[in-house]
């Protein structure tokens, strides 16, 4: 599932924040919800002055959110990664539909909430030979910006992907009341603190609050947090 796109890179540094090199665009997406409180769009937001390099908090007490302003130092944060490095197939479910399936790694879950409407995807995945069941399925499944999910055609056996620049958003989540992870996007590079080379996979969320049980990845925690970012 990895793809050589692009030579910008995100390497964690021991107990502070994501370096990100190569001129990563940055910037924010919302998550839109429907009178039901669905997530059903994303939203663009405001973009950064592209750089080159820069530091983004991960400890979630920098003043200067998104950036990194030392606050990690000064409150002691403990970065240690804990997530399972194995690669996405062997940490996932597989659910068999009849024109498309479905995998989950369920660790990975953000809380996004695109897998829930019309059914969820679970349910969705068994009617992909109906056209409405398979667009909703595959709308949702490519949206859930963790790649916990993702769809895949039974008779290519291929993964079905949105095509992403290689690019990172700041999700907020105003339903939630709160700001959400990293979304890195378009297969880019993730370094751990050690030098280890993540998967490269074309959606993953990175924690930013400090809070998850999962890091480097998101586990949701900053619903349970309350985090806010102040952007």
């Amino acid at each position: 599932m990895s793809k050589d796109h692009s030579t910008a890179k995100v390497e964690i540094t021991a107990d502070g924040p994501y370096f990100v090199s190569g001129g990563l665009p940055l910037s924010v997406e919302t998550i839109g919800t429907n009178a039901e409180r669905e997530s059903i769009r994303w939203e663009p937001g405001r973009s950064f002055p592209s750089q080159a390099q820069y530091a983004l908090c991960r400890c979630g007490h920098s003043e200067n959110k998104p950036f990194c302003d030392g606050s990690h130092q000064r409150v002691g944060f403990d970065g240690t990664e804990i997530a399972d490095r194995r690669p996405y197939l062997t940490q996932t479910k597989r659910i068999q539909g009849p024109v498309m399936s479905l995998t989950d790694a369920e660790s990975l879950c953000s809380a996004a909430r695109f897998c829930d409407p019309h059914g969820q995807v679970w349910n969705l995945v068994l009617k992909t030979d109906h056209p409405a069941s398979q667009q909703h399925f595959v709308t949702q499944t490519c949206d859930c910006p963790s790649g916990r999910l993702v769809a895949w055609d039974n008779k290519t056996g291929e993964a079905i992907e949105k095509a992403f620049e290689p690019s990172i958003a700041l999700i907020e989540d105003p339903d939630q009341h709160c700001s959400g992870p990293i979304w890195l996007r378009g297969y880019v590079q993730v370094y751990g603190a050690d030098g280890f080379a993540y998967e490269v996979r074309n959606r993953v969320t990175l924690c930013r609050c400090g809070a998850s049980k999962n890091k480097p990845f998101c586990d949701g925690s900053h619903i349970s947090k309350g985090f806010r970012d102040g952007l």
